[in-house]
């Protein structure tokens, strides 16, 4: 059986095949879009004219170490194609992104993308969302106590994310609340519910944003598309 360190490059390898020249890419965060980043400067390095935004310090760093040219959002409004993983991804392409912390960012390059491709290995499909995954919600520092006991009163436990013994910061400067919910069953809903908390910076629930997910699995990627309905960007 394919590990999944191989499932989720069969997925990265393939999401290379929507990279058409003279293409800005939203550049993903993770395990899983660092394979994809591989494979872009595989193509800028045999000469393919192609330019990242990446969502992440760490995204940004390893695409100058590997040769990979850069802009940003100061330049352009928009890019044409954006590649990230995800912690979750229901039957209707909904998704649960931030456990690699980079939530904020990953939703806005997603958004401003004229297309969103998702590569995940096949653990990552659920029957809905919130089922393993938490949802990660990142928030401003000052009063992030009252931003996770209003997350309480929806019904969430809630946990300050932590990296070695301190408060875990974003790229942003902010903290990230773990939110896991005992029952998930509108996400939408939800999603408003969350944003609507003063001091909420954004949430990890990426609704009606992905157009096509590539699923590695033992019999090679399968690929899901949402169908043909104007995106709403949540």
């Amino acid at each position: 059986m394919p590990s999944t360190g191989d499932l989720k490059r069969e997925a990265a390898e393939a999401a290379l095949g929507y990279v058409k020249p003279g293409m800005v890419l939203g550049l993903g965060t993770g395990s899983t879009a660092r394979l994809f980043l591989e494979g872009v400067a595989r193509l800028v390095a045999g000469g393919m004219d192609l330019k990242g935004v990446p969502t992440s310090l760490a995204t940004a760093g390893a695409a100058k170490d590997l040769g990979v040219p850069l802009t940003s959002f100061e330049e352009r409004a928009s890019v044409d194609l954006a590649v990230d993983g995800a912690d979750e991804v229901d039957p209707k392409l909904d998704l649960i992104k931030g456990l690699g912390g980079a939530l904020f960012r990953e939703k806005i390059v997603a958004a401003a993308a004229q297309q969103f491709v998702v590569i995940v290995d096949e653990s990552k499909l659920v029957p809905r969302l919130g089922v393993r995954a938490p949802v990660p919600v990142e928030v401003h520092p000052f009063g992030w106590r009252f931003a996770a006991k209003s997350l309480e009163s929806l019904g969430a436990t809630v946990d300050l994310r932590r990296a070695s013994g301190e408060a875990f910061r974003t790229d942003n400067g902010n903290h990230i609340l773990d939110a896991r919910f005992p029952s998930l069953a509108s996400a939408e809903r939800l999603a408003g519910q969350i944003a609507a908390i003063p001091g909420v910076v954004g949430h990890g629930l990426f609704l009606k944003m992905a157009s096509t997910v590539l699923v590695g699995t033992g019999k090679g990627v399968r690929t899901l598309r949402r169908p043909g309905k104007p995106r709403r960007k949540s």
